[in-house]
């Protein structure tokens, strides 16, 4: 058997462990399959996601599920206008006996075998606290106790308090671009679903309901090197990369590509972002698309189909337009769809 070969049957294994992963979270969190699928791809691209949603969705229930089909450790922390960095790593209590006693916090607790770190309202907390999480996010480490902590499976995911206002401290672009993907996360559309959530019993009570998982899927500490395995074996044409490069061009000057937004003045709108890390984040998650999809070459559906989750949050607009929040870049996004021609 060729080498080749030898990969395609690792990832064709893979794939349907990737599948049945799927099947199993959707077990428990019910009408998300296209937030399913995006988290997967984030997995297997080992991106980190910013969860954006209404109170009550099921945020926390969707990563438990991944926690426990993956079979790593899972641990949270919740955003508050006085958590400290060093929050994230211990805490400091009085034993029964009267000492002062210090335990490793949510970070530490797992060590090397947390797999799922969720950071709940990120916003609420300070620009410290985001310091410390962003290194952890690029590094998968940190220094506590005059040692060097490592984290290889780690991935963080977080949500944003998008109703209040007070208290809350806006993520900083360098922040959010740590993001492979921002997820929004609604009430399911499907009738069945809804009732289902709120009459089943069994919707009722999370532990007992994410027992339904079972045993992990796959093997979580194997993520990274089958993550690698994928990066290399799924190809992207010439013409396919010209399409890609057009894009980007497309948002990096929508006026010079004839882009146009109605009541928008495309000269200057975009002030940054779309950067080359960012297009090399779209093609690593695309890639992992086609995976999942079971070919072993990209398509421009699948660059369509993760671009709004992997740029939209990349890209900086004029002050006079950014008042409009995140509507007016989704909609420059789709209008250099609609202007550059698909291969």
């Amino acid at each position: 058997m060729t080498d080749t070969a030898e990969t395609d049957a690792v990832l064709a294994d893979w794939r349907a462990k990737a599948q049945e992963f799927e099947t199993r979270v959707a077990r428990v969190v019910l009408g998300q399959n296209r937030v399913i699928r995006l988290v997967t791809i984030a997995i297997f691209a080992r991106g980190h996601v910013l969860l954006e949603g209404d109170v009550g969705v099921g945020k926390t229930t969707l990563l438990r599920a991944v926690a426990r089909a993956l079979g790593g450790a899972f641990s949270r922390i919740e955003g508050t206008v006085d958590l400290m960095p060093s929050d994230l790593l211990y805490h400091t209590y009085l034993a029964d006996d009267g000492r002062p006693r210090v335990e490793p916090g949510p970070v530490l607790r797992h060590a090397e075998d947390l797999s799922i770190f969720f950071f709940n309202e990120i916003n609420r907390a300070r620009p410290q606290v985001h310091s410390l999480l962003l290194r952890l996010m690029a590094e998968r480490s940190v220094t506590a106790f005059d040692r060097e902590y490592s984290f290889p499976a780690l991935q963080v995911f977080a949500d944003r308090n998008l109703v209040e206002r007070e208290e809350t401290f806006e993520l900083p672009a360098a922040a959010r671009d740590r993001f492979l993907m921002e997820i929004s996360m609604k009430t399911p559309a499907d009738a069945g679903a809804r009732r289902a959530l709120i009459f089943d019993p069994r919707f009722h009570d999370v532990d007992r309901l994410l027992d339904q998982i079972g045993e992990p899927v796959f093997d979580y500490r194997a993520l990274a090197s089958v993550a690698e395995l994928i990066q290399n074996r799924v190809h992207a044409s010439e013409t396919l990369e010209a399409y890609v490069a057009a894009l980007w061009d497309a948002l990096l000057d929508p006026h010079a590509a004839g882009v146009a937004l109605p009541d928008v003045e495309m000269r200057g709108l975009v002030r940054g972002g779309a950067s080359p890390r960012g297009l090399a984040f779209l093609v690593r998650a695309a890639r992992v698309r086609a995976w999942l999809e079971g070919r072993d070459a990209l398509t421009p559906e699948d660059i369509r189909e993760i671009f709004l989750e992997t740029m939209a949050h990349r890209i900086f607009v004029d002050p006079i337009y950014a008042m409009r929040g995140d509507d007016i870049v989704r909609d420059l996004c789709r209008a250099a769809f609609a202007t550059v021609p698909a291969p």
